[in-house]
């Protein structure tokens, strides 16, 4: 366990900022460029922006700036009743009342500060108690008081080296997921709602494209009740181009973990994209039109609280989950039909730009609990192209996709390595030998 380690306290090592929220009724405090976080920033390890900026003046009237490189700690929310969200800053921010930013003293690195905590968020979570309204809630004076076991320095590089390193891979695979969705996003646009190669070829440019698929295009536009649409392509009915199903409606005594997975509201991010963490498991009775595989399309039929309305929005079902899994009756199941030529990722693309988005949802109603009907997804009308051009656009958003799973999965194998290393690291279970040399040999 290495007797040079020290017994000493959260409070004994780092210094807490306390944060503040500027008056919402001075709307011009909230027009600036300085990030500002609030518990629902913060769902990543590594904050780089924030939903909320505020002005440097507003800085000066409530709350205060925490350097690059601060750890936030949550001090106070619901989240505490099941998680203890810890980021750290990648560049100054601001932040509010219900979290604490913990600066390092001097003998504790600041790469190795949030995996000290990270290390010891079971005890931290054992910490929180119930505030009012059944808020959780984390005592600043049981914190400081918190016994922790530091290591000398130069070990404490290696052990936030060693973890860094397995986070900034899976830091790396996340941006490049991102910038892959983008790109596929970014493309159908460009084909299928600004119509840039028609449009090029019929202005006499060049569409910048590959000839083979340059040539799938027209080169001139025709009037349809949709407006100017390219040459050859039709207006159809969704409903003639995709089959609508809804889900299990199933009884919570039906949730086990040696269940189905079964997709759910929690299965789709705000915005489209499939959400793998969300999944729920099921071994109740259940139908075949409740089965699901992987590639099909679902949609979110019902809102999920006023801060995450996912009404509409769609994902695809990840390979992983095979040839059969579930979905609960607040998704709707999409498959194309032929021989329209559609293909899963095109249907998810198109579900998730904003005007489809906006017109599908459009469709919710409810009393407490918006709604969408399953004739949202057959009503309206959509341009749909020729199959080839569906095609060439699948090949590139399928592959896309199938590119961002793989590194989603090598993502979770990495996180189990590290949740795995961290506490052994963290308490003197497994120690680093020949520190100095260690950190002399690893790649910068």
């Amino acid at each position: 366990m290495g007797a040079e380690w020290t017994e000493t306290t959260l409070g004994q090592v780092t210094d807490f900022l306390s944060g503040g929220t500027p008056s919402k009724n001075q709307a011009e405090y909230w027009t600036g460029t300085v990030p500002w976080v609030s518990a629902k920033d913060m769902k990543r390890f590594r904050l780089e922006d924030t939903e909320d900026h505020i002005t440097e003046e507003a800085v000066a009237n409530g709350t205060r700036v925490a350097p690059a490189g601060s750890v936030l700690l949550l001090t106070r929310g619901m989240t505490l009743l099941n998680d203890l969200p810890i980021s750290v800053l990648a560049r100054p921010m601001a932040f509010n009342q219900d979290v604490k930013a913990l600066r390092p003293k001097p003998g504790v690195r600041d790469a190795y500060l949030p995996y000290l905590l990270l290390g010891n968020k079971e005890r931290l979570l054992s910490l929180v108690d119930l505030a009012g309204h059944g808020t959780g809630r984390l005592n600043s004076d049981e914190l400081k008081a918190l016994n922790v076991r530091l290591p000398p320095e130069p070990e404490q590089r290696a052990i936030a080296h060693i973890l860094g390193t397995l986070d900034d891979k899976i830091e790396l695979n996340r941006r490049m997921s991102e910038t892959l969705e983008g790109m596929a996003r970014a493309l159908f646009k460009s084909w299928f709602v600004d119509f840039d190669p028609v449009r090029a070829k019929a202005e006499g440019r060049d569409p910048g494209l590959p000839k083979e698929i340059a040539d799938l295009f027209p080169d001139r536009f025709v009037d349809s009740e949709l407006g100017e649409i390219p040459e050859g392509w039709e207006i159809r009915p969704l409903a003639d181009c995709i089959d609508v199903v809804r889900g299990l409606s199933y009884k919570g005594s039906g949730l086990s973990p040696d269940g189905l997975p079964m997709h759910n509201l929690n299965s789709i991010y705000e915005g489209g994209g499939y959400k793998h963490d969300g999944i729920k498991r099921y071994d109740g009775d259940f139908k075949p039109r409740h089965v699901a595989c992987s590639g099909d399309v679902i949609v979110a039929n019902t809102e999920q609280g006023h801060d995450r309305l996912l009404i509409g929005y769609a994902a695809v079902i990840p390979e992983r989950f095979g040839e059969e899994s579930l979905f609960s009756h607040h998704i709707y199941r999409i498959r194309p039909k032929d021989p329209t030529g559609l293909t899963p990722d095109y249907i998810c693309q198109l579900l998730n730009t904003p005007v489809m988005h906006e017109t599908v949802s459009g469709y919710a109603n409810g009393t407490t609990v918006n709604m969408l009907p399953i004739d949202a997804l057959e009503i309206p009308r959509i341009v749909l192209p020729n199959s080839p051009v569906v095609c060439a656009f699948d090949a590139v958003a399928k592959a896309s996709r199938l590119r961002q799973e793989e590194m989603f999965e090598e993502s979770r194998t990495l996180a189990a390595l590290r949740d795995t290393l961290l506490p052994k690291l963290i308490s003197g279970e497994l120690r680093v030998k020949d520190t100095e040399r260690f950190l002399a040999e690893a790649p910068a």
